[in-house]
């Protein structure tokens, strides 16, 4: 017998252990070579080990374990044989073929497929943005709902059909609570997160100052040329790439807000790699857009969908949310009208995008209805003053106002012509 023993790899720098978040086969199956067995997480991300051999695997871990890298987690015994009824985890889920029917073919076309959430995995029941929005405005929960997404998550169709269909009168008297209590176990990552977020209130001076953005001039940009941008780009032109370019040029002039802490020293940064937060279904990641402050509008959408997808689907390396050097979250996709963001360590501001609400507004003496969004810039006073901090949000307030702006370095227009 020919044993192979499964360690676990160094997800990344620093690194020194991780925890098997769910192991995706039981001990005794059969496994094929790169197929998925486990989900493992980090402190900074959660991976999938591959089997490195095809053979009849052993577990030598539970889930929620904590194991160090280099371990052992499995064996693998390589010299046995496929057995006959081994169904390939990447094989099509065919329906099955009948030798001898018994019953009408028209019934066997009714026959229940598959079942493609029966399989439990991380994004079962997680809504996607759309949907977790239409949910909260309808009062809609995660269990009244039946996900047909990737992974069983649900989707905006799913939660309009369920709403559609209406709900049973057991439901709308509320989600009968029996007064139990159940432990669950923290992730490793969450605990990390959570000593990480301690730390910060800790051990720097945290402020948040406070402006607001009238959207208008971006709205009616998009308005304007999103179809020839989308025919031209082949991606949607969204908001987050206005306000990366305009945070990657008020840094240029404001560099302490692009800086960090490392013992008695202000680390200074002559590029930006913007942290761009998103939701996951295992929870708020950063992934990184490295050197945006090179990248055009549809460089930056480009590479902000590449790495949401990753973060969505859990194959989103440590490598892609490490090295950032400020960050950009936005609260308003969940309907968030203000909150004060907190520092991403260790660096030294995070700025917080709100949900647009049509306002009245003064304009030119004359009171006028505006998309306006609140932004938030929380910074660690101990390296921004209050003048930097307060300038630099209002340097990103004026390129979102004027655009063109941001094609010309955060200048007017008029001025770059007259040389000034």
């Amino acid at each position: 017998m020919s044993v192979l023993e499964m360690k676990v790899p160094s997800p990344g720098e620093s690194i020194s252990e991780v925890e098997i978040a769910q192991w995706l086969v039981e001990d005794g199956d059969y496994v094929e070579k790169d197929q998925a067995i486990a989900e493992v997480d980090s402190d900074k991300a959660t991976l999938e080990l591959p089997a490195e051999e095809s053979g009849i695997i052993t577990l030598k871990a539970e889930d929620g374990d904590t194991v160090a890298v280099g371990a052992v987690v499995c064996l693998i015994d390589t010299a046995a044989e496929k057995p006959a009824d081994f169904v390939s985890a990447d094989a099509p889920e065919d329906v099955p073929v009948v030798e001898t029917p018994v019953v009408p073919k028209a019934s066997e076309k009714k026959a229940p497929s598959p079942d493609p959430i029966a399989k439990k995995s991380y994004a079962s029941g997680t809504p996607s943005v759309a949907a977790a929005k239409i949910m909260n405005e309808n009062g809609v929960s995660a269990n009244q709902v039946n996900g047909t997404g990737k992974d069983g998550r649900i989707t905006k169709q799913d939660v309009v059909a369920a709403m559609a269909a209406g709900f049973s009168a057991n439901a709308a008297q509320g989600w009968g609570g029996t007064r139990e209590k159940e432990p669950k176990k923290m992730s490793l990552m969450r605990r990390k997160i959570a000593e990480r977020l301690v730390a910060v209130k800790n051990e720097t001076a945290m402020l948040t100052t406070f402006n607001e953005v009238d959207m208008k001039p971006i709205m009616d940009l998009r308005a304007k040329y999103k179809k020839a941008f989308i025919e031209h780009h082949e991606v949607n032109l969204g908001f987050m790439s206005f306000f990366t370019k305009a945070v990657t040029e008020a840094l240029n002039l404001f560099p302490a807000v692009n800086s960090q802490v490392e013992g008695k020293e202000m680390i200074l940064h002559d590029y930006a790699d913007i942290g761009i937060a998103v939701s996951s279904p295992k929870g708020l990641m950063v992934p990184v857009v490295r050197n945006a402050e090179q990248m055009t509008l549809a460089e930056i959408e480009r590479e902000i969908k590449r790495l949401a997808i990753k973060a969505r689907d859990g194959k989103i390396t440590p490598d892609e949310m490490t090295g950032g050097t400020f960050t950009i979250t936005n609260g308003g996709v969940f309907g968030s009208m203000l909150s004060t963001p907190i520092i991403n360590p260790p660096q030294s501001a995070i700025l917080g995008m709100h949900n647009i609400v049509q306002r009245p507004v003064a304009i030119n003496g004359k009171v006028e209805i505006r998309p306006i969004m609140f932004v938030a810039l929380s910074y660690d006073h101990r390296v921004i003053d209050g003048k930097e901090s307060v300038s630099f949000l209002v340097k990103v307030k004026e390129m979102l106002e004027n655009p063109e702006r941001m094609i010309f370095g955060s200048k007017d227009p008029l001025e770059v012509l007259l040389g000034l």
